[in-house]
């Protein structure tokens, strides 16, 4: 093809730029669904509509994609401090 552009380097930041332009928000924001309560049909409710209970298996969920998401910017930070 064209020998003055890179196809390698170009799919490589193509991924790269949906992972972390596209996907570390919406990691962020399955982190912050995880952690609204359910609410579930019959189940005891208080007087704002809300269950009352926290579900730990959505605490765990997103306390996983909240470190995944910090694990990246110190990545992202670290990357830069150390090449300059």
């Amino acid at each position: 093809m064209n020998s003055w552009i890179n196809l390698t380097a170009l799919w490589k930041i193509v991924v790269v730029g949906l992972l972390a332009g596209a996907g570390l928000p919406a990691l962020f924001a399955i982190g912050l669904r995880a952690l609204s309560p359910a609410r579930i049909a019959g189940s005891e409710q208080t007087q704002g509509g809300q269950s009352s209970g926290i579900n730990p298996v959505g605490v765990t969920a997103a306390a996983v994609c909240f470190a995944v998401v910090l694990a990246a910017i110190g990545w992202g930070i670290y990357s830069i401090v150390s090449h300059s």
